[in-house]
């Protein structure tokens, strides 16, 4: 087994598909664009939904590359040996094109290959969808990993929990899928251990899917005409199984960032597990928020979407970096780590070290003074707690209403004599996370995952609305940042330092207006990114799928670089109405409108 650094399987991994046909794509925003089923891109395939419903990709039907992918479900899992909640996503797409046999082929040469990997295939071990009421048992991928020369037990078949691949959304592309695991060598759990087992004997390095199926609102699962292949294999745990390394934060992608946590702390990485763990989630976590800070679509701190999981993480990070005795501006000291570590691979990173570096020390300072507003709010509060206990609810609402942690009131009631209803605040905080998650689901409910027409309108009223805002703005500085379309309704946000006038949304809704009323065609073309530049095209340059890319132009109003859904012609679009303009967060203004 080849001891891989980083870079260097970064690079093998996208020569071998290259040299298979496959388009290299560069990574995409961490932010999904006009995506309001998530709040960050998740996986390689996240970007690609549009694709693998059919759209034709400027690239072709081969592609590969290594996207930037945030997942936060896990946050409190990271310190341990493999959860990061920034996480680089090799992935290689079949677009209608090959299918089970070869994907699965070429992962088993990968694998294994002398040239490549070199993994010990007495290592490997697989598994394959069992099927069930909705779909057939994956005899298919069975067979293609015989034909590689696996030994059939090696080969164990799973049910839906394992080894099945849900639609982005509600509904979409679906199928089966097919992981690879490593043994780790450590002990089995029992009898009934398996790939999949949580015991960490078995370690999972790849996963193909096989895009096979469209999930329909009624709960069916009809065959897709256009066939995928999706396929993920998470570059730090690789990096961490072909290094030997204990866990993925002994690699070298994190050996400059711990580097400088010791440095600042005066303490060692390995003192005891409690420093460990700090050093981890520390590291993790401001790696995630320089990426968040850096990217394409740059998010900015705030209390809503986006910006509410980049202030929670940013936080996260002071509160061990206070534990650990790190001195205060420290997190943009290891942001300082981060960007020299990755630069080389994103340079939006050192294009944006300055905003890093500014947002970073705004937010510790902002959560300074929170941490003075809770301690405050504390001492008024603690001599009501006559039974010596503070309320759930109480340490509830430190948290929610001061950003309070509920190891802080610990704390603090400790020193005070007291103890906290921990059990009770865990109660009060899942309750306010179900109301959360409920809401969520209503405001994401729909998108553009499901193409439908009234969305694919709203879309496209984005494109206008994008282009009367830097006319009647009169700022070409003026871009999106993001934006949230379902069928009844569009949200956009923007870069802009002030509010919006009422005469100038007056006229920005008269100009889209002008545009609808035009009803002039809506027109996509392939063209290489200079020609789009040359065509005067609106669109963030470096975040695109290859060299190629779709520019949809709507008459003398809009050029934009684009891959989503679109109306036929702007007639088609219905009366443009804002509904409201507001802050999104500093510097980002938000406007909401829908189509009458």
């Amino acid at each position: 087994m080849k001891q891989l650094t980083t870079a260097q399987l970064r690079e093998l991994y996208l020569r071998f598909f290259e040299e298979r046909g496959h388009a290299a794509i560069s990574s995409a925003s961490l932010v999904p664009e006009n995506d309001p089923t998530a709040l960050f891109t998740m996986a390689g395939m996240h970007p690609l939904v549009p694709y693998l419903l059919g759209q034709k990709h400027p690239s072709g039907r081969r592609l590969v590359n290594v996207q930037k992918c945030v997942r936060t479900g896990d946050i409190d899992e990271v310190g341990d040996a493999s959860h990061c909640t920034f996480f680089e996503m090799l992935g290689n797409w079949s677009l209608g094109d090959y299918f089970k046999e070869e994907a699965i082929a070429w992962s088993w040469e990968f694998l294994t290959g002398e040239e490549w990997l070199g993994i010990n295939p007495d290592k490997l071990y697989f598994t394959c969808f069992a099927g069930d009421e909705s779909a057939p048992r994956d005899t298919e991928a069975f067979e293609a990993w015989l034909k590689a020369g696996v030994e059939p037990s090696h080969i164990f078949f799973l049910g839906k929990e394992h080894n099945w691949w849900g639609p982005a959304g509600v509904t979409g592309p679906c199928g089966p899928d097919t992981e690879m695991f490593i043994d780790t060598g450590k002990p089995a759990c029992g009898e009934g251990c398996f790939p999949g087992c949580r015991c960490g004997k078995y370690l999972e390095i790849w996963n193909d899917v096989f895009m096979q199926y469209n999930k329909t609102a009624d709960g069916k699962f009809l065959p897709l005409a256009q066939r995928n292949v999706d396929t993920g294999m998470g570059l730090e745990r690789t990096v961490a199984t072909l290094q030997g390394a204990e866990s993925v934060y002994d690699t070298d992608a994190f050996a400059g960032i711990l580097g400088r946590i010791a440095e600042l702390s005066g303490k060692g990485y390995r003192d005891d597990a409690e420093t460990t763990r700090a050093f981890r989630i520390i590291a993790d976590h401001m790696r995630t928020a320089t990426f968040m800070l850096g990217d394409q679509r740059g998010v900015a701190p705030s209390n809503v979407d986006q910006g509410y999981i980049l202030r929670r993480i940013i936080r996260r990070a002071l509160r061990y970096a206070m534990k650990i005795g790190m001195p205060e501006q420290s997190l943009s000291n290891v942001a300082q780590a981060v960007i020299d570590t990755y630069c080389g691979v994103y340079a939006e990173l050192e294009a944006n070290r300055g905003r890093i570096i500014n947002e970073l020390n705004a937010e510790e300072m902002r959560f300074q003074r929170t941490l003075v507003h809770g301690m405050r709010e504390f001492e008024r509060i603690k001599g009501s707690f006559a039974d010596g206990v503070v309320d759930g609810k109480s340490a509830f609402r430190l948290f929610d209403t001061f950003g309070f942690p509920i190891e802080f009131t610990v704390e603090m009631a400790g020193e005070n004599g007291l103890r906290v209803d921990v059990e009770g605040f865990n109660a009060a905080f899942a309750e306010h996370q179900a109301k959360s998650k409920a809401g969520a689901e209503q405001k994401f409910k729909g998108g553009l995952a499901d193409a439908s027409e009234q969305t694919a309108r709203l879309h496209s009223a984005t494109h206008l609305l994008q282009a009367a805002l830097r006319k009647v703005l009169n700022d070409e500085n003026v871009a999106q940042k993001g934006s949230n379309i379902t069928a009844e309704r569009l949200r956009f946000d923007f870069s802009f330092p002030r509010k919006v006038t009422p005469e100038e949304l007056r006229e920005v809704e008269r100009l889209v207006n002008e545009a609808i009323a035009a009803d002039v065609e809506i027109t996509c073309e392939e063209m290489t990114v200079p020609e789009a530049r040359e065509r005067g095209a609106i669109g963030l340059f470096g975040d695109k799928y290859g060299e190629r890319v779709k520019v949809y132009t709507m008459g003398e109003f809009s050029c934009e670089i684009c891959g989503g859904p679109h109306a036929a012609r702007t007639g088609e679009l219905g009366m443009f109405k804002i509904k409201k303009e507001e802050a999104s967060s500093a510097g980002v203004r938000r406007i909401k409108a829908v189509l009458e």
